[in-house]
C-alpha cells in the first residue's frame, strides 16, 4: 500500500470523525459508511488507494482485528452476571447458536451445488456469529428495555468465540476429505488447536489478570498503560498459542474471557482502550471488506447465493432463534425482533479472510463469495432498519405494560462505543 493510499484512508476517517456526532442513531452506520468508502476509493471505481487481496498489510489488520475483537468482546462479558440475569443469550447460544449451524447447513445441501456436508458446514459456521455493530442503534438506544438489548449485546460478544472451534474443525474435515493426507492426521491436527488453544488462554489469562492487579494495586502500572497492557496480554496468548501448535484465536478469546472474569477493577480502562483503538481496528476491517472483497463480486453473482444469503439473514437465522426462546415468556414481538437482528459482519469477514486462507478446501471461492454477499446484505439491512425498528418495537413493549421483555437485568459493555447514555460498567 502506497503513501497516497494512507492519505486517502486517513482524510476519511477523519471527515467521518467529523460528522460522527450527526450520524448517531440514523440509518447510516459506520459499517455502512466505510464499506461504501473502500468500494469507492478501490480499483474498481475511482483506484485512488492501492489494495490487493493477498497484500500482507490486509491479513495482518484481519489478524489484529479478530484477536483484539475475541479478547475484548470476551473480557466485557461478565460470567456471574450472565448467569444470574441473561437467560434470553444463554439460550440463543447454547440452544439457537448450533440450530443456525444445522439450519444453515442443510439449506447449503438443498440449494448450493457441488457442496458436500463439511463445507456446507463450514460455510454455514463462518455466518453463524452475529455482530451486534451493524446494529448500533439497538444495542445503544435507551428506548429499547435492558433485557432485550442486553441479549444482543451479550450473544454477540460470545458467539463469535464459540463458533471459532467449529469453524476450525469443519475446515479440517473439509481440507481432510479433499486431500490425501490421511485423515486422521487432519483431525488430530484441529483438535490440537481447538484443546492446546484454550488451555494457553486459561493460564496467560489468569497470570496476566493477577499480575495487573499487582502492579496497579502497587502503584507500578500507569491506568493510561492499562488497555495497551491487557491488549499485550491478548497477544501474548495468541502468540504462544501458535508456538505450540494450538490455534492463537481461541486462546486469545479463552484469555479475555478468564482475564474480564478475575482481574478486579480494572475493566473500565480495558473498555476505555477497547472503544477507541478496537473502534478503529473494526472501522479498516470494513474498509478493507469494501476495497479488496466487494469488488471480487464485479463478475456477476448466482441467483442461488442471493437466495442462500437472505436466507441466512432471515428464516436460518430466525427459526432458530425462535425454537431457541421457547419457553422463556417473551412474546411474539420480541422474537421476531431478536431474531431479526442477527447480523451477519466482523467475524464471518475475519473467519473467511483468514479461514479459507490456511486451509485448502475446495470450492473456497464460493464459501467467500457467499460470505461477502451475506455480509454486504447484513450492513445495508440491518443498518437501515435498526433505528426505525428500535423505535416500533419499543412502543410495543411499552403496550405490554408489566412483561418479561420488561425485567430488570444487570448492564454489560458493549462494543463499537454502542453503551447507552443510562448505562454503567458493571463492577467486577
Amino acid at each position: 500500500m502506497d503513501t497516497e493510499s494512507f492519505l486517502v484512508i486517513a482524510a476519511g476517517l477523519v471527515a467521518f470523525a467529523m460528522v460522527s456526532g450527526k450520524l448517531r442513531d440514523t440509518i447510516i452506520t459506520p459499517p455502512m459508511i466505510f464499506a461504501a468508502f473502500g468500494l469507492v476509493i478501490s480499483g474498481a471505481v475511482l483506484g485512488l488507494a492501492d489494495f490487493d487481496f493477498d497484500n500482507d498489510i490486509v491479513h495482518t489488520l484481519a489478524e489484529l482485528t479478530l484477536v483484539f475483537v475475541l479478547f475484548t468482546d470476551a473480557a466485557r462479558i461478565d460470567l456471574r452476571l450472565l448467569r444470574r440475569d441473561h437467560n434470553l443469550p444463554v439460550r440463543l447460544l447454547v440452544g439457537g447458536l448450533p440450530l443456525t449451524i444445522i439450519a444453515g447447513t442443510l439449506v447449503g445441501l438443498v440449494l448450493l451445488p457441488g457442496f458436500t456436508l463439511w463445507q456446507a458446514a463450514l460455510l454455514a459456521a463462518i455466518l453463524a456469529p452475529t455482530d451486534a455493530a451493524l446494529g448500533q442503534a439497538v444495542v445503544s438506544s435507551p428506548l429499547v428495555p435492558a433485557r432485550i438489548r442486553q441479549a444482543i449485546n451479550v450473544e454477540s460478544g460470545l458467539n463469535d468465540g464459540i463458533a471459532l472451534p467449529v469453524v476450525l474443525l469443519f475446515a479440517s474435515l473439509a481440507s481432510a476429505a479433499h486431500t490425501t493426507i490421511d485423515p486422521g492426521e487432519w483431525i488430530r491436527f484441529g483438535l490440537m488447536q481447538i484443546i492446546l488453544g484454550p488451555v494457553v488462554g486459561i493460564i496467560v489469562g489468569w497470570l496476566g489478570a493477577k499480575a495487573a492487579d499487582w502492579a496497579a494495586g502497587n502503584g507500578w502500572m500507569s491506568p493510561a498503560l492499562q488497555g495497551p497492557a491487557a491488549l499485550g496480554i491478548a497477544l501474548i496468548a495468541f502468540a504462544t498459542a501458535e508456538i505450540i501448535g494450538g490455534n492463537g484465536f481461541i486462546s486469545a478469546f479463552i484469555a479475555g474471557l478468564v482475564l474480564g472474569n478475575t482481574v478486579r477493577g480494572q475493566c473500565a480502562a480495558l473498555f476505555e482502550f477497547a472503544e477507541s483503538e478496537g473502534q478503529l481496528l473494526t472501522l479498516l476491517t470494513f474498509l478493507v471488506f469494501g476495497a479488496v472483497l466487494l469488488p471480487t463480486l464485479g463478475g456477476g453473482v448466482d441467483w442461488r447465493i442471493i437466495v442462500y444469503a437472505v436466507l441466512s439473514l432471515t428464516v436460518i437465522r430466525m427459526l432458530p432463534s425462535a425454537l431457541a426462546l421457547f419457553g422463556t415468556g417473551i412474546r411474539g414481538p420480541t422474537t421476531l425482533f431478536l431474531g431479526w437482528f442477527g447480523p451477519r459482519g466482523l467475524a464471518s469477514i475475519l473467519f473467511a479472510l483468514l479461514v479459507l486462507e490456511e486451509a485448502d478446501i475446495p470450492l473456497r471461492e464460493e464459501i467467500l463469495q457467499i460470505t461477502i454477499v451475506t455480509v454486504a446484505l447484513s450492513i445495508l439491512a440491518h443498518g437501515i432498519t435498526a433505528a426505525p425498528a428500535s423505535r416500533w418495537y419499543a412502543g410495543i413493549v411499552r403496550r405490554m405494560g408489566d412483561c418479561e421483555e420488561a425485567k430488570p437485568v444487570s448492564e454489560m459493555p458493549s462494543r463499537f462505543g454502542s453503551v447507552a447514555a443510562d448505562q454503567a460498567t458493571p463492577d467486577r
